[in-house]
């Protein structure tokens, strides 16, 4: 090979690329897409019989004696509409409409959203903004939604006391685009490695309550801005998530 075909195939090697879908990824987002359109119709008609159902009960919890009982009712309605909710916008997904992003705004938005749930815990926010370039193409929607769930997540993995840092930076990448890392940490109660690999499975949670698509959700956004999304986590010290996007 000639000396110019090595330095043009260093090159190609060095370039930044969005993760790759493999054969066996795309089999089995596949499967899923399947699954989604299967869940999506069945979900649309729980939805149906669960709004008469809901209906039904609030007028039971202003004529009935048992209004407790009333409540409890409502309340797991309320967690199935939910499960219900979060599997059709799993299931139908809708393509964002990219607009230039100021991702800092954004973090700061969602942090002022969850400003009770950071006071009730008496959780320290720490904020280390050092991305002079903090603006990427994107759906703002979409990446708050996003940030949302890692936040959330993060205070419930927290008990009182806690502290929460988001962090971001712009890092160059040879031979690609620079690059925004978004950084998330908790001082939680962390992740097992075992738990960890399979984070980001569709209906996989480790929560009481929880569906297991947040962080599916997630990711498949953050896929979606040719980023990438990864965690770190340590049992008893903490979790982070880190967000990787093309800067615009």
């Amino acid at each position: 090979m000639s000396t110019a075909r090595k330095k043009t195939a260093k090159k190609k090697s060095t370039a930044w690329k969005a993760p790759s879908i493999s054969e066996a990824n795309l089999q089995r987002l596949d499967r899923l897409a399947n699954m989604g359109i299967l869940s999506a119709g069945v979900a649309h008609e729980i939805k149906n019989g669960l709004t008469s159902i809901k209906t039904f009960v609030e007028l039971m919890t202003l004529e009935s004696k048992d209004k407790e009982l009333a409540v409890v009712v409502l309340r797991e309605l309320s967690r199935i509409d939910s499960l219900v909710s979060q599997m059709l916008r799993f299931a139908v997904h809708k393509p964002g409409t990219f607009t230039a992003v100021r991702i800092h705004d954004v973090l700061e938005y969602s942090l002022r959203l969850l400003h009770h749930q950071v006071v009730g815990k008496m959780v320290q926010v720490k904020r280390d903004y050092k991305a002079m370039s903090h603006t990427v193409r994107g759906d703002e929607a979409h990446l708050q939604q996003v940030f949302m769930n890692l936040l959330l997540n993060a205070l419930e993995a927290m008990g009182m006391n806690g502290t929460l840092t988001v962090s971001t930076e712009a890092v160059n990448v040879k031979n690609g685009p620079r690059i925004l890392k978004i950084q998330i940490r908790d001082t939680g109660i962390g992740i097992s490695a075992e738990h960890q690999a399979r984070l980001f499975e569709p209906f996989f949670t480790t929560k009481k309550h929880g569906t297991g698509l947040g962080l599916a959700i997630s990711q498949r956004i953050i896929q979606e801005h040719k980023g990438r999304i990864e965690v770190r986590s340590e049992v008893k010290k903490g979790s982070t998530f880190l967000i990787l996007l093309p800067v615009a």
